[in-house]
């Protein structure tokens, strides 16, 4: 079942608040799990998607996987609450490891086709995710306390696609470089990019595709991720279509636009125009219509 992205904020925080004060490994984990994919991810049937305490067979002993999801290639690895997720703990064998090489030892004992794309290592309280794309790099960290605005990072667990872990506050940081970046490289899509007009239809545009970002990431167009799914329908050369046909729904009143835009394009209907018009009626905030229209989104977005 889809949820909103509010309504996501809200499972997340009610999780945390339960949470808070549990951690009993061996009779909460499965308990933890659970909850998080159904009340926080939308999991109709979570019992389904995750397995739990699937054998390995190791050199001398037999090991248990705590969690592994199949579907999105994730393996969970879980501690009870305040264990060191960085500290060795000694296994069944005498040997010391930490949970994720606890992790990594039982991946080598799978057929290629189960080792996961991600680890994750919990102990009630926090999570580390590690990219096996990069396996000897540093885990990204997630505290159940900043699940309400970080839950987000998280969503690789149900979404193969969804890669995003950065925090939006390090995202943030950057938004200024980006921008400027965007900027540079649209401005020389166009024809005269000296030309003062080129340059107020430029800012116009840049002013346009900030506040999609933002609105994207304050959840006005349904959910995270939603602007950059739109967008990556298309091919470069055709951004410029993709966006001029956004602006234009998006400076309409719901009862204005095509009625069989949802069998054009589903993810533009149902996801993108939910909202109200962001923009005013005679377009000048921002705009992009008449001359703008032709030369703030150039035939060739390599900016983009």
């Amino acid at each position: 079942m889809a949820l909103t992205e509010a309504k996501q904020k809200a499972a997340a925080k009610a999780f945390a608040k339960y949470w808070e004060d549990k951690g009993y490994e061996k009779g909460e984990s499965q308990k933890f799990w659970l909850s998080l994919l159904r009340d926080v991810f939308g999991v109709a049937e979570p019992e389904k998607f995750i397995t739990f305490e699937d054998q390995v067979k190791l050199d001398s002993s037999t090991g248990f996987i705590d969690g592994y999801i199949a579907e999105t290639k994730v393996m969970i690895e879980q501690k009870g609450s305040g264990k060191d997720l960085n500290k060795p703990i000694r296994q069944s064998d005498g040997s010391m490891l930490n949970p994720f090489q606890q992790a990594k030892k039982y991946i080598t004992e799978l057929p290629l086709s189960q080792h996961p794309r991600w680890v994750v290592t919990c102990n009630f309280q926090e999570f580390y995710v590690y990219d096996m794309e990069k396996p000897h790099g540093d885990p990204e960290k997630i505290k159940l306390a900043d699940l309400e605005k970080e839950y987000y990072r998280l969503s690789f667990l149900v979404d193969k696609g969804n890669v995003h872990l950065q925090r939006e506050m390090e995202i943030s940081i950057k938004a200024g470089e980006v921008v400027g970046l965007l900027y540079d490289g649209l401005l020389k899509q166009y024809h005269d990019p000296e030309d003062p007009e080129t340059l107020k239809h430029l800012n116009k545009l840049c002013v346009r595709l900030v506040f999609c970002l933002y609105a994207e990431d304050a959840g006005i167009f349904g959910r995270h991720m939603m602007f950059h799914d739109y967008m990556a329908q298309f091919a470069v050369k055709d951004m410029r279509k993709g966006l001029t046909q956004l602006f234009k729904i998006l400076n309409q009143k719901a009862e204005e636009r095509d009625p069989y835009l949802k069998d054009d394009d589903p993810l533009l209907a149902a996801s993108l125009c939910q909202r109200r018009p962001v923009c005013r009626r005679d377009g000048h905030h921002p705009a992009l219509h008449g001359r703008a229209a032709r030369s703030a989104a150039p035939p060739r977005l390599g900016g983009l």
